[in-house]
């Protein structure tokens, strides 16, 4: 099992690469190929590695974990379990190409990817996961000609993990899966400390979870410090003072775009029973699309509406006469009861490569029952081409109970939004 998990990480690690390569190649291909075809030749023609900034990072973070399980809060429960975490995190990034417009707009703007291991004083009933994640960081407020305050999101896949298992793990009733979500959102000071070497330190939350794939699905949510070196391929002061120089912005050509998705997933699911909730053993698939009409108001803003269609295999599911302890089949009602059909506002922030989706809406046509009241969700857009992206995201029901995972790709129409790389 080991070696599966460390050819899960290297499958991961080589996609997440691949991934941010291929941006730059296939960046500014599909809009109107004919017209653009000698314009993209020589903006290619300008980018090659040199005009990227690099950077190295290595970071200590020590955490508390929120005990919201009953596994941390039981007086039963292993007694030397400990609400402390660390983790160590090595990670790379680097910023658009100098002189290019993405440099001009996004300035103080890193991405790349990182991996981290990660200790709980628990191996036994919670393992040492390990997580490879894309990360994206930038500058919020410049405090002193050495000193600034920064965000930084991190979203990845994070492996070995020890799950609940009903005789060899019975204890551990917050992780249900060996594969989880990664999520985890920060502010830190970066400190100019010498010519290439920044320290970093700032404080962060952390999210766990399998997105209802498996069950249990409580997830695991941390708050800790974070203390960080960074060393830089580049001089970033001598940078610094050469993007004060650059000149003016072009203004944005505001426009319509529309966004059309397709995504599916599967999920378990906890059904109704009595005074309690009862897990089904089984687990059922996830479909559906939207399509976004968005108005872009600048570089880093867009927002509209969608309209949202959903197939949820689990919807509407019931059981009768449960036996605790027995495989009884839940019963699923009509196709017709499970199909839904939303209307939802979004939003928007675009940054290189990555855009964070939120939406909030409510289904308009659908047979009642798990189809009533809002939904909402976040989404990571991550850009494959001019017009063509990833879609990864999650589904929650009245901001408070956990939906599903949305996985698709996405593509974008009548996108005037100009390339990032020309110069």
């Amino acid at each position: 099992m080991r070696s599966c998990d460390q050819y899960l990480i290297y499958t991961t690690q080589n996609s997440v690469r691949f991934l941010l390569i291929s941006l730059y190649f296939f960046n500014g291909f599909a809009l109107n190929a004919q017209q653009h075809e000698e314009k993209h030749r020589m903006d290619t023609a300008k980018v090659s590695i040199s005009n990227f900034s690099h950077h190295f990072i290595a970071e200590i973070r020590p955490s508390y974990v929120f005990p919201t399980s009953p596994f941390y809060r039981s007086e039963v429960a292993n007694e030397q379990l400990s609400k402390r975490a660390v983790s160590g995190h090595l990670k790379y990034s680097f910023a658009l190409p100098k002189g290019s417009l993405g440099k001009q707009v996004y300035s103080k703007t890193q991405q790349g990817v990182g991996i981290a291991v990660f200790d709980f004083a628990n191996h036994k009933e919670l393992g040492t996961p390990i997580s490879t994640y894309l990360f994206q960081t930038a500058e919020l407020s410049k405090l002193s000609e050495f000193a600034s305050l920064n965000y930084e999101w991190n979203f990845g896949l994070s492996t070995g993990w020890r799950p609940y298992d009903p005789f060899n793990n019975p204890g551990n009733m917050i992780i249900g899966s060996k594969l989880n979500a990664y999520i985890n959102l920060g502010l830190f000071l970066k400190w100019q400390v010498a010519e290439r070497y920044c320290l970093t330190t700032g404080a962060e939350l952390t999210h766990f979870s399998n997105g209802n794939t498996e069950y249990p699905n409580a997830g695991l949510n941390m708050v800790g410090a974070k203390l960080g070196l960074m060393y830089s391929l580049s001089n970033d002061k001598s940078e610094t003072s050469k993007e004060e120089q650059v000149v003016k912005i072009p203004t944005f050509p505001r426009h319509f775009s529309y966004d059309f998705v397709v995504f599916g997933s599967w999920r378990r699911k906890g059904i109704e029973f009595g005074n309690t909730q009862v897990a089904s053993p089984d687990k059922y698939p996830v479909l559906g699309a939207y399509f976004a009409p968005m108005y872009n108001l600048n570089y880093r803003f867009r927002t509209g509406i969608s309209l949202d269609g959903l197939y949820d295999g689990s919807g509407n599911v019931y059981t009768e006469d449960y036996i605790i302890g027995t495989e009884q089949p839940f019963i699923k009602p009509n196709w017709k009861q499970q199909l839904a059909l939303g209307l939802s506002a979004r939003a928007d922030f675009t940054m290189p490569i990555f855009t964070i989706s939120m939406g909030i809406g409510t289904n308009v046509l659908h047979k009642g029952g798990d189809f009533g009241g809002t939904y909402q969700s976040l989404a990571l857009k991550t850009k494959m081409s001019r017009d063509l992206f990833l879609h990864i995201g999650y589904n929650v029901k009245d901001f408070r109970d956990p939906n599903y995972l949305m996985l698709g790709i996405g593509y974008r129409f009548n996108n005037k939004t100009p390339s990032l790389i020309s110069f």
